[in-house]
């Protein structure tokens, strides 16, 4: 049994050139879990919310600037159908808080020495999944890991949930800060001066925390209560962007980029979810309902399934997730205690490398195992990825990227990995040497057919190309 492989790859990112074998598989990851920093110095450099909201303003100051010599022209979602000075603008401002957090998320996980923390942050990252492709999430994307996953993964699920829901950009992404109550002081304020149709509830967070993030699909919940609990979350909006009623609505001292609660836009009275009556406590009334959402047993089930998924197979095994799933229910979904349990578990050492890894992994992973600078400047690995196939934070559904073989083991995939991995090797020349490497990188999985095959590569190019292309490499 590849056990060091397993460690390594299968837990963490990879090994690193410089790490030294491993003696204790298990103590070495669970060391990581008291290690893990959640703000290494690439993160750290980079920009915060108000910055980032800034940022919005500027672009939103510069639109309006321009609407008016453009006779009111109309600024579609897409930023490539805008004019080219638009596109220039928004460029050099949003779009360059995503290529800088792309660059800095990289180099975190290339670099770091906690590499089963590090693929959890992945993990719980494209569970809460957003997406880049809407322009008022573009510049955020990064600033939510960053802010909301990565300080929260070593805590209580529900304070991860928490934090998750009230980013910027999930309630951009799924239009929670256009959201008002139907009943609210607003709605009825718009309604009584006969000025047009009052703003109206949008369900899109309150139907994907119930089917994604906590109890899942087909797990007993109405559409009664996914519009019950979209009333709960009324009142939650971003300071200083957007538009319309939300924005006039802010306190004048608000901080741009700050999520907030707005009274007035809270659809008033007691909401019935799952069977609960929650009263009206304002703000209060949708964080109870997460917290008790964060603790059911619906979804400690679906969490359990997922991680064991990530670590074994497309079907987990049912014990592991039985396990998992115990665990979270008597710990109340204490994440580091759901941690060790899955190391201790037997599953997810004894099966075969049955899972394909998925283009960041890869990347990650070739990265890691290499002392040379493989890649060209920043600006290039958000592009990398979308030729990849795995734009950073930008999966295009809240469901994230799927995590199954299947979707990552394609023929094309496949080529486009050869390539990259062929021009790295292009570029490293001689510098790397695959036979010493492969011992490194392969650990205990490094089959005699691979290594003599890599030894009788044409050119030291020829041998790191195949090396990152070898089956025992491209799975975990």
């Amino acid at each position: 049994m590849a056990v060091q492989y397993r460690a390594t790859t299968r837990f963490g990112l990879g090994r690193r050139f410089d790490d030294v074998a491993i003696a204790d598989p298990q103590g070495w990851l669970i060391r990581q879990l008291v290690e893990y920093d959640p703000a290494p110095a690439p993160i750290a450099a980079q920009a915060r919310r108000e910055a980032i909201a800034n940022a919005y303003v500027t672009y939103q100051d510069q639109r309006r600037a321009m609407r008016r010599k453009t006779a009111e022209m109309p600024m579609p979602e897409n930023q490539d159908s805008m004019p080219p000075e638009m596109q220039r603008l928004s460029r050099s401002g949003i779009r360059r808080h995503y290529s800088d957090a792309a660059a800095a998320r990289l180099a975190a996980a290339v670099a770091t020495p906690t590499p089963f923390p590090e693929r959890l942050v992945h993990f719980w990252s494209n569970h809460f999944a957003v997406s880049a492709d809407k322009q008022s999430v573009i510049g955020f994307a990064g600033n939510y890991e960053f802010e909301a996953i990565r300080p929260h993964v070593m805590g209580k699920f529900s304070d991860l949930l928490i934090a998750a829901v009230r980013h910027p950009a999930m309630l951009f992404y799924l239009d929670q800060a256009q959201s008002f109550g139907p009943d609210s002081p607003f709605a009825a304020r718009v309604r009584n001066r006969g000025k047009g149709k009052a703003p109206g509830l949008n369900e899109n967070l309150a139907r994907e925390i119930l089917e994604l993030h906590t109890l899942g699909v087909r797990t007993g919940y109405t559409q009664a209560d996914v519009t019950a609990f979209a009333k709960a979350l009324t009142g939650l909006t971003v300071a200083g962007l957007g538009r319309g009623a939300g924005l006039r609505l802010m306190p004048a001292d608000a901080r741009p980029g700050a999520t907030l609660f707005i009274g007035s836009l809270h659809e008033p009275g007691p909401k019935t979810i799952l069977g609960r009556r929650y009263e009206d406590e304002g703000k209060k009334q949708a964080d109870v309902v997460l917290r008790d959402l964060a603790v059911h047993p619906a979804t400690a089930e679906h969490i359990a399934t997922k991680l064991a998924r990530h670590f074994t197979a497309d079907e987990p095994p049912t014990a592991l997730v039985d396990r998992l799933s115990a665990d979270f229910v008597k710990t109340g979904g204490d994440l580091p205690s759901l941690y060790r349990t899955l190391i201790a578990s037997p599953e997810p050492w004894a099966s075969k490398p049955a899972m394909f890894k998925s283009p960041w992994d890869w990347t990650v992973s070739m990265l890691r195992a290499l002392n040379v600078p493989a890649l060209g400047e920043r600006q290039n690995v958000a592009a990398i990825f979308t030729q990849l196939g795995q734009p950073v934070w930008r999966p295009g559904s809240p469901a994230g990227y799927d995590d199954k073989v299947s979707t990552w083991a394609g023929s094309a995939a496949l080529m486009q990995r050869v390539e990259l991995a062929s021009r790295i090797a292009g570029r490293i020349g001689d510098r790397a040497d695959a036979r010493q490497l492969a011992p490194l990188v392969l650990a205990d999985a490094l089959t005699s057919e691979t290594g003599e095959a890599i030894a009788r590569a044409d050119s030291p190019g020829q041998g790191i190309a195949m090396l990152f292309a070898s089956p025992a490499f491209l799975r975990r």
